[in-house]
């Protein structure tokens, strides 16, 4: 077969930089050896890229002594780890056009293969329950992406079988494999957005999509490895991770090395996989994979990432992800001679090896067989231990407490896990630390007769508990907490009915300065979408002056007249009356007129001056000023929404506190539509809070309960906040008192990032599923909970 010279991607090598003098390489090194374990900087790393020989050997030493450090911090010393898996290919269709790949496939192809576009349910489940009997105890899931983007015979085959979409398919597939084998499956679908992630929480344990490179040239340029394959795109592949962090997925990731990317891409990709990590704590691996040619693929041609090379390359990634980053090369792309060089380097994980599926990506290349690799790894100095899908540190934390795993799924993984959260029939050798009991934020209530005294006295008379009493509630745990949320949720029932209600609305940050013109066709897109709403919170640039909130508020009403404005937080309010030189009841009136209808009243945070410094720096204004502000809204004819930000440096009594100052303004003015309680999240705080907590469900369940029942007459609508609480998260506290979703963030498509919370939407369907697992049904409403007609 002739490649065509258009195909061919360039040698690996062309825009590599020449090979550093022995001295500035040696420097480097002496750096690295030098430097406690401290990872080096970039330059210094591109340059460690190019240690051979005598100079891989130094930077193998360092690399080996990182992983051996941290194997010593995980409890399991002179242990290095395997998953024994199934690897179940659902279908060899993709969208994509990756130049060395041989894993997809055309449909005329599987056509005349006599393949189906999809694996039947039946197919699925042979494979897995043979996995099963050989031991397996993870599917990996794996399949070209969204297909029926591409090909017709794709969403055909999902229309005759009753799935909306692949990984509708993939969710469905992984249940059953669950349900009918109890393999636990790791979810490989591709690109996923937020929401997808979401979804498939619930039948994966944990998931996967490899970032490759952070080389965009690799996919704009013609002849390039990636070049046709829209979801080779590196940022939306970053955002994907960046998703699946904020979903709490145990989450693997990794580079593939050797298509056409230069040394600094290299070091690039590494360091945004690093960064993710150090945002989410949700990478639980990287892999680092080589490039090896295959046959009838336009790479056919190029040479295979040199062994030293490779072997360089995942020393680096050891060196620059440091001792606790679980770091895997594949036993099956590098010859079996060699692997001792990858031991040295300072892989701890050998990922999944299967004793029934070939390696349908690369099956020229057999997996070792599990003695084998035992053999070859204790040869190395090492121990090979198995694993489940989920790697140990994630299931240790879930059995204390933590939401890495859906709570329907967390059972059935950890039956498979031992105390320290490998894999249970593996026999291990020496004392592994068990998972430390889970303490909550708050002191739990001692229960029984003290708790129902305490809810009977709530339900009589919900204003005359004390502040004492709120602040035990809050710390309810197990039978107390269930009893509390049964309570909200009654309490729920008899104000405002079993509906869970949402809103169609869209997110415009004004912060991005956008011109009127472009906001005006954005909620006129919003309006063709079905959005009743458009929210709009954000400082304009300040070179734009006060008109900068009037223009974004005429634009609004004009690209979509019918559409309720929700603009402008209280700090806007005072930033926006200072700008335009008015006093703030007339400043008010100018957004009235200009459109504004109600004011989002986010910024509360907690209504403590000292707690609100800790979480913004300093920059925030003062609690009573917010009060000020937003009841100053409430006066004018603006109502608002009401905000609780909370698990961080907060204690019960702050948060009581805080409620009851939300009570005396809506006596005040009766302002509030909604109070809309909102996990801390330190990844999205705008500076770093020592010493600040991270809210368990434990938390989120009895705040909002609490906060239904303190509120009770006064605030009647009480929102889940899917954003910062996930899905789950959010069915929960709907499940304890709360009644709403709030808005699906419509994105679009003329502009889908002009929205903070970008890449974030919930579709109806979404709404439908989750209050249907609740046995309730869904109502849309308008900004101020009327029906929408």
């Amino acid at each position: 077969m002739t490649v065509p010279l258009s195909l061919r991607v360039p040698s690996r090598d062309a825009d590599q930089p020449p090979p550093p003098e022995p001295g500035v390489l040696a420097g480097a090194l002496g750096r690295l050896e030098d430097g406690g374990g401290a990872p080096p900087g970039r330059a210094d790393a591109e340059l460690l890229l190019h240690a051979r020989d005598t100079d891989l050997d130094r930077l193998l030493a360092v690399a080996g002594a990182l992983r051996d450090e941290g194997l010593r911090g995980a409890g399991r010393p002179g242990v290095i780890t395997y998953s024994r898996k199934v690897f179940v290919p659902l279908t060899h269709l993709c969208q994509d056009r990756c130049h060395y790949c041989i894993f997809v496939q055309t449909p005329g192809k599987l056509a005349k293969a006599g393949i189906s576009p999809y694996m039947s349910a039946d197919e699925v489940l042979e494979v897995a329950r043979q996995g099963a009997a050989l031991g397996c105890k993870e599917a990996l899931l794996t399949l070209g992406d969204r297909p029926e983007n591409r090909w017709p015979v794709a969403r055909q085959w999902l229309d005759d079988h009753g799935y909306a979409s692949t990984l509708d398919y993939v969710g469905h597939m992984a249940r059953l494999i669950l349900d009918e084998t109890g393999l636990l499956p790791h979810l490989n679908p591709g690109v996923m957005s937020w929401a997808e992630l979401q979804r498939l929480k619930p039948v994966g344990p944990s998931m996967g999509m490899m970032l490759e490179t952070t080389s965009s040239r690799l996919w704009t340029e013609k002849g390039e490895a990636h070049f046709g394959s829209p979801d080779k795109d590196p940022a939306l592949r970053l955002r994907v991770i960046e998703d699946a962090g904020r979903s709490r997925i145990p989450f693997t990731t990794g580079v593939l090395l050797g298509i056409g990317e230069n040394y600094a891409e290299r070091v690039d990709s590494i360091l945004a996989l690093r960064d993710a990590h150090a945002r989410h704590g949700h990478v639980q691996e990287v892999i680092v994979q080589n490039f090896r040619a295959k046959s009838a693929t336009a790479m056919m041609g190029a040479a295979d990432l040199g062994t030293q090379e490779y072997a360089a390359a995942v020393a680096v990634t050891r060196v620059l992800l440091g001792p606790g980053m679980r770091v895997q090369a594949p036993p099956n792309l590098t010859d079996a001679a060699e692997l001792q060089l990858l031991v040295r380097a300072g892989i701890d994980d050998w990922g999944g090896v299967s004793p029934l599926t070939p390696d349908h990506v690369n099956p020229e290349r057999p997996w070792p067989h599990i003695e084998d690799l035992a053999r070859l790894t204790a040869e190395g100095g090492y121990a090979l231990r198995e694993r489940l899908t989920t790697h140990p540190h994630y299931l240790r934390e879930a059995r204390a407490g933590a939401d890495w795993i859906d709570d329907r799924l967390r059972d059935r993984v950890l039956a498979q896990a031992d105390d320290y959260g490998l894999a249970r029939h593996d026999a291990l050798l020496g004392e592994f630390p068990s998972s430390a009991p889970h303490k909550g934020e708050f002191p739990a209530l001692d229960g029984g007769r003290r708790l129902g005294a305490l809810l009977s006295d709530v339900r009589s008379d919900p204003r005359g508990a004390d502040d004492a009493a709120w602040v035990e509630l809050l710390g309810a745990d197990g039978a107390d907490l269930e009893d509390l949320t049964a309570l909200a949720d009654q309490v729920r029932r008899e104000r405002v009915g079993d509906a869970v209600t949402y809103a169609v609305n869209r997110n415009i940050d004004a912060s991005l300065g956008l011109p009127p013109e472009r906001v005006a066709e954005l909620a006129a897109e919003a309006v063709a979408l079905g959005a009743t709403e458009v929210c709009a919170q954000g400082v304009p640039p300040a070179d734009q002056g006060a008109d900068a909130y009037l223009d974004l508020a005429r634009a609004v009403k004009r690209g979509g007249p019918g559409l309720h404005l929700h603009a402008f937080r209280p700090a806007e309010l005072a930033d926006g009356a200072a700008r335009a030189g008015l006093p703030l009841a007339d400043w008010l009136a100018e957004l009235r007129a200009a459109g504004v209808d109600t004011v989002p009243g986010t910024g509360a945070r907690i209504l403590d001056d000292r707690v609100r410094d800790l979480l913004t720096g300093g920059t925030d204004i003062p609690a009573d000023r917010w009060v000020e502000l937003v009841a100053a809204a409430h006066t004018a004819g603006l109502r608002s929404t009401a905000t609780i930000v909370y698990g961080h440096v907060e204690s019960a009594r702050d948060q009581v506190r805080h409620l009851r100052t939300l009570a005396r303004v809506q006596d005040a003015t009766g302002g509030f539509t909604e109070l809309i309680p909102m996990p801390w999240l330190p990844t999205e705080s705008p500076v770093p809070v020592p010493g600040a907590r991270v809210a368990t469900p434990r938390e989120s369940r009895a705040l909002h309960a609490v906060a239904r029942l303190l509120l009770a007459g006064r605030i009647d609508h009480v929102q889940a906040a899917w954003t910062k609480l996930g899905m789950r998260g959010a069915q929960r506290v709907l499940a304890g008192g709360a009644d709403d979703l709030g808005g699906v963030l419509l994105d679009g498509v003329l502009d889908p990032d002009a929205g903070p919370e970008q890449g974030r939407e919930l579709t109806v369907a979404d709404v439908t599923r989750l209050a249907a697992e609740l046995g309730r049904p869904v109502r849309q409403r308008t900004t101020t909970y009327e029906q929408v007609r």
